[in-house]
């Protein structure tokens, strides 16, 4: 692992300003004392809206995020559609990037990104909070070492914009990447979708073998009034988790220790074994989640 000088800041520039992007000038203006995200110096923020300045942090324009030599490195927190579009943007600038999940909404995008990284040295890094969760954390102690028999992971939550969000396998990806994380690689043996438009109503569900040939399934519920939520239900050999653990919340945000995650690559503090790993998640998971949408948009058979 090649260690960076102790003093090196990364000039940063945040590029989107919903909820996410305004935690992550939130954090960057208000790093953890001695930990890796004191090293990143928030230059400034790009948005498609004129706001003028963010708590004395200026708004710069997307030509000068991506020609100024003194920013080393872009926070995407636009929408899913315009992730693509704005991390080619900042890598073909040779900026390093840390981009909101998911990191493109089509595989083949996300390897080309991916290798393009690799190609120019830079760190592309996708957020996963939901792996972060104290939580999850706990889950993931819960499951380790059991037998799976067969499990289901259920998400509820409010409608989304498709348009700007994705097919649900992309959006909800957190959830897959919880599957993967726990169970190991997963392959899709059938996906289905039930719309209903004029409801703002839809239900995908996905049917998954571990490699061990035990059933998993994912549903992504949204509609009007359904309240975020997860449930759960893996049953072991030993018996069934029915409930996420009760876990207290981490003192540390999540969006904190993501960027501390990101920040620690920039510093050369991550081994090559853990990045590769991740890479393999990420993009593992981004085919998953085309190959249920592809099932989820054949059209249907019909029975003579």
């Amino acid at each position: 692992m090649q260690h960076i000088r102790a003093n090196k800041m990364f000039g940063t520039v945040v590029v989107g300003i919903g909820i996410a992007g305004s935690v992550r000038i939130r954090d960057m203006l208000n790093p953890m004392p001695s930990s890796p995200s004191e090293h990143l110096k928030l230059f400034g923020f790009v948005s498609r809206r004129t706001l003028g300045n963010i708590n004395e942090v200026k708004q710069i324009s997307l030509q000068d995020a991506l020609g100024n030599k003194e920013i080393q490195a872009a926070i995407i927190s636009t929408d899913n559609k315009s992730h693509e579009e704005n991390v080619r943007m900042f890598l073909e600038a040779g900026k390093h990037v840390l981009v909101e999940y998911p990191m493109a909404l089509s595989t083949s995008t996300a390897r080309e990104l991916w290798e393009m990284a690799e190609q120019k040295g830079k760190i592309l890094h996708v957020e996963h909070i939901e792996l972060l969760t104290e939580e999850y954390k706990q889950l993931k102690k819960e499951v380790a070492g059991k037998e799976l028999v067969k499990g289901t992971l259920h998400f509820t939550g409010g409608p989304l914009d498709e348009e700007r969000s994705g097919f649900p396998a992309f959006s909800g990806i957190a959830r897959l990447t919880w599957l993967v994380d726990l169970f190991g690689d997963l392959t899709v043996t059938s996906a289905t979708r039930e719309e209903q438009k004029e409801k703002s109503y839809s239900r995908m569900t996905a049917h998954f073998q571990t490699a061990n040939k035990k059933p998993l399934t994912w549903i992504e519920e949204r509609g009007p009034g359904l309240r975020r939520d997860k449930k759960i239900n893996f049953c072991f050999k030993s018996g069934c988790l029915e409930n996420l653990p009760e876990a207290p919340k981490s003192a540390v945000g999540l969006f904190m220790q993501d960027q501390n995650l990101f920040a620690k690559k920039l510093l050369g503090q991550v081994s090559r074994e853990e990045l590769a790993a991740e890479k393999w998640r990420i993009l593992r998971c981004l085919d998953l989640a085309e190959e249920i949408q592809q099932h989820c948009e054949r059209p249907a058979k019909i029975h003579s």
